[in-house]
């Protein structure tokens, strides 16, 4: 039922999965982020077999700037959640490094209360090369947790910034975390994201940080209030303490009344199905990137047409059309099928529960 490296051994089964067998989980993620060409047939088969059993659960997503306090934050709300009777699954984006592509992946470490509940699973994944908080497979990983019957997905992303927003195209809520004194922080967080934000949490409202944190949740309110949109949910801020628990209990009120609003009036179905269509066109350019990377016949063009751009002697949007041209051209030459044309159904499989 599970795997190993990816490619090879068995891949997961579906009905693995959603018996909640969390080696099982956690080898389907594996192969979900595989990079292997080989793996991705397997993979889009396995997501294609757990989607319809995927969507149940509260999807949040997390972001704040480093030292705001987003693992103790998650370990401190995430416990509560279960003590409440909820199934948690963690899934933490961590930097990549640009020169080695390495990552620390230490978020289980920094979340030892989770790590141990059986009702948690928490699965660190590095971001890679990808923008926006968010690691590439980062919603398929998410599709894969529900279907394995985790009621709350909680996304904790890279950092914060203009691109961190991105992690509001896959979530039902985009959790804010800022810290005491950060009033004067709104100059250096993008506007972008606090426009994105449904609820503002400030962190380390305790002890001394008590009046600081006052301050920094007025600054904020008033900065949702001018950029409050016109949705059927009114942004919030709220503060807390994560060591002393405090403010834990109304977050969690406010995530339960942003789940009812937006689910009243098909709000949340619509933001489903338009973060969908999103993400299918990331995908789409991602794929092409990917395939025209990979073409060892576009090489030399590609090569020659990235020296006249670096050259300053062609404009990057026309080198841009010539390399798609260039990968169309080799697509009919060879006579195969298009980069989008759907590849062909796999043969039949074995039963899911072998």
């Amino acid at each position: 039922m599970t795997r190993g490296a990816p490619g090879a051994g068995r891949t997961p089964t579906a009905d693995a999965i959603r018996a909640g067998d969390r080696r099982a989980l956690a080898a389907a993620i594996t192969l979900i982020e595989s990079t292997r060409e080989d793996d991705r047939a397997a993979a889009e088969d396995l997501l294609q077999a757990l989607l319809p059993h995927a969507g149940g659960a509260v999807r949040l997503g997390i972001s704040g700037a480093p030292g705001v306090g987003k693992s103790t934050f998650i370990e401190a709300f995430g416990t509560r959640q279960i003590a409440a009777g909820r199934r948690l699954a963690v899934l933490a984006i961590d930097p990549s490094s640009a020169r080695s592509g390495g990552s620390i992946l230490g978020d289980k470490t920094r979340m030892p209360e989770l790590a141990r509940r059986e009702e948690s699973f928490i699965r660190a994944t590095p971001a890679g090369g990808t923008l926006g908080g968010v690691a590439r497979r980062t919603r398929d990983v998410m599709l894969a947790c529900e279907a394995a019957g985790f009621d709350l997905v909680m996304v904790e992303t890279v950092g914060v910034g203009q691109s961190e927003a991105a992690v509001a195209d896959m979530v039902d809520l985009f959790m804010l975390l800022v810290q005491p004194g950060a009033g004067d922080e709104l100059q250096g967080i993008k506007r972008g994201v606090v426009e994105r934000a449904d609820i503002v949490v400030v962190t380390k409202a305790d002890g001394a940080l008590a009046g600081p944190a006052t301050h920094a949740k007025a600054d904020f309110e008033a900065a949702l209030m001018l950029h409050a949109g016109a949705g059927p949910w009114t942004p919030c801020v709220i503060a807390c303490s994560s060591v002393e628990g405090t403010g834990l209990d109304e977050i969690a009120d406010a995530v339960a009344r942003h789940r009812a609003t937006m689910a009243a009036d098909g709000a949340l179905e619509a933001r489903r199905a338009a973060q969908a269509e999103t993400w299918l066109w990331r995908e789409v350019e991602e794929t092409l990137i990917a395939t025209i990377r990979a073409d060892a016949r576009l090489a030399p063009a590609v090569a020659a047409l990235e020296a006249e751009v670096t050259a300053g002697t062609l404009a990057p949007a026309a080198a841009a059309r010539r390399i798609v041209e260039r990968l169309l051209e080799s697509q009919k030459g060879e006579g195969g099928a298009s980069p989008t044309s759907p590849r062909p159904s796999p043969p039949p499989r074995g039963g899911e529960g072998e």
